[in-house]
């Protein structure tokens, strides 16, 4: 016994008492009624109610606490860095630490809810008899009444300390969701807007080289009815980015006869009927491989988006929904064909909206 519990504050002193009387012995149908209730420490102790009160308070306030603990983790800790946990083992210190902030923020949400309603909620059972579903007005007047009544026998009102700290720790909690939202991946920035031919200037242009020989190329080199496939100066098939690279930066050459070119635009952008094109599919990205010499066309082998390389690459046919990307291309003074700058768009999925 607690030194500070006098015994008229003990639970025994103050009785108990059923709601029905106990069936007789023997009738195995008659209502056995409800155990006698006994009143609990903090029912009749003040301070040992306030004491429950601080508690579940001190549970809100940790898990709080390892709920910041989680986003300082997911900040601090470095993903590659791996410590040893008896018994665990060798385990990532992230998702370690990750793991027993989120848990044990969880965890004592819900302990301090359980301690809460435990100690200083109401624990009178009150008997309900069973009713039709439908409720008529009596029953649900009843039902509202019984609801305010459960929420002032809560405390949640009265006791100040334990709302605010149960809204701190609810509110703070779905932050831990919205930080592994950063997970996604790496933040994109303006990269989509841009290839590696933005490095390529007035003063100090890119060479077009060839992907199959690795070589630059000249006007002579473009046969009419060809189709060529390059990629900008500077970049490497053993270079570690060139994947991410490349699917930025592959260019398609075709050359068409200046006078079955129908977009003066796309033209312009040319060289001697030579024209550069985005490889990459407006749809969803896909490589454009297969070219129609005779009509022009250039078509995406995964979902058969349809080009017209004479018409600025106009989509024809298929789900895509922008021409490809052209590319300005003029010669240096060795005849080998450069470029300026960047596309003027985006090349790939159109997840813009282009005004053209």
């Amino acid at each position: 016994m607690s030194h500070d519990m006098s015994e008229e504050k003990l639970p025994e002193s103050h009785g108990s008492a059923g709601h029905h009387e106990v069936a007789a012995h023997g009738d195995a149908f008659a209502d056995p009624g409800l155990p006698a209730h006994e009143p609990r420490r903090t029912d009749i102790d003040e301070r040992a109610a306030k004491r429950a009160e601080r508690q579940v308070s001190l549970m809100f306030v940790v898990s709080m606490l390892a709920t910041i603990g989680f986003i300082a983790s997911y900040v601090a800790i470095d993903p590659d860095k791996i410590v040893y946990i008896w018994p665990l083992g060798h385990v990532s210190a992230l998702n370690f630490a990750l793991g027993m902030t989120l848990g044990l923020a969880l965890f004592l949400i819900g302990a301090g809810a359980v301690h809460w309603a435990r100690t200083l909620m109401s624990d009178h059972e009150i008997p309900a008899e069973r009713h039709p579903i439908e409720a008529d007005d009596e029953v649900r007047a009843d039902v509202i009444e019984q609801f305010r009544t459960g929420a002032a026998e809560s405390g949640f009102g009265r006791r100040k300390m334990i709302r605010n700290t149960l809204i701190g720790s609810m509110a703070l909690v779905p932050l831990s969701g919205v930080v592994l939202l950063r997970d996604l991946g790496p933040l994109p920035e303006d990269k989509l807007e841009h290839t590696g031919w933005e490095e390529a200037t007035d003063a100090k242009p890119l060479q077009l080289i060839n992907m199959n020989t690795n070589q630059p190329m000249k006007a002579e080199d473009i046969i009419t009815g060809s189709l060529t496939f390059a990629m900008p100066e500077g970049l490497h098939t053993h270079d570690e980015d060139f994947q991410q690279r490349i699917a930025k930066d592959a260019l398609m050459l075709v050359r068409i006869a200046p006078e079955n070119i129908k977009d003066d635009r796309s033209k312009e952008k040319g060289f001697e009927g030579i024209l550069a094109y985005s490889k990459i599919c407006t749809h969803v990205g896909c490589p454009i491989s297969l070219y129609e010499q005779q009509t022009h066309h250039a078509l995406c082998p995964c979902h058969q988006s349809t080009f017209d390389l004479a018409d600025g690459a106009r989509v024809i046919f298929g789900p895509a929904g922008h021409p490809l990307p052209q590319l300005k291309i003029t010669t240096d003074e060795k005849g080998f064909l450069v470029a300026h700058g960047d596309f003027d768009e985006p090349v790939g999925p159109s997840y813009w909206e282009r005004a053209r």
